[in-house]
């Protein structure tokens, strides 16, 4: 691995942990050239369905997307880490074992809202508002109503 500090192409693996999930490595490198230290991570590599966007377009899945849907739908709310993160992973569990090779973005903010709705209501109805794009405020008041039963 190439040092991100000097570019030099030779480091050397001074440390290995194992995350306690099981689902990462960290590694501690420490540069041949240098001497500075730098952290990696590996994961496995899968291959999640290619987002079909409403207007057609093809993109990558971008887990960063997920993660900062979720985050700003979960801002000022009292959901831990530990809990977002999980329903992150079984978000990503899905679209895997769903077995496509496209899905449409509607489909993953559907399995977004589902998790958002089992975490923390507020979230859910903050989410959802943005995501189905309401025109008027009985759209939303049928949202607040649904919640509340």
């Amino acid at each position: 691995m190439k040092c991100p500090f000097c570019g030099h192409p030779e480091t050397q693996v001074v440390e290995t942990r194992v995350s306690e999930e099981g689902d990462f490595i960290r590694r501690r490198r420490q540069c041949g050239a240098c001497e500075k230290r730098f952290t990696t991570y590996e994961r496995p590599d899968v291959n999640f369905p290619t987002v079909v966007k409403k207007d057609g377009r093809r993109i990558d899945y971008d887990r960063t997307k997920l993660i900062a849907s979720m985050h700003l739908a979960l801002r000022k709310r009292p959901v831990s880490t530990e809990q977002t993160d999980g329903a992150i992973e079984r978000i990503e569990e899905k679209l895997l074992n769903l077995g496509v090779r496209e899905i449409a973005s509607n489909r993953i903010g559907e399995l977004v809202m589902r998790e958002l709705k089992k975490l923390d209501k507020v979230a859910y109805v903050r989410f959802a508002s943005v995501y189905r794009s309401f025109e008027d405020i009985d759209e939303f008041k049928t949202l607040v109503d649904e919640v509340r039963r």
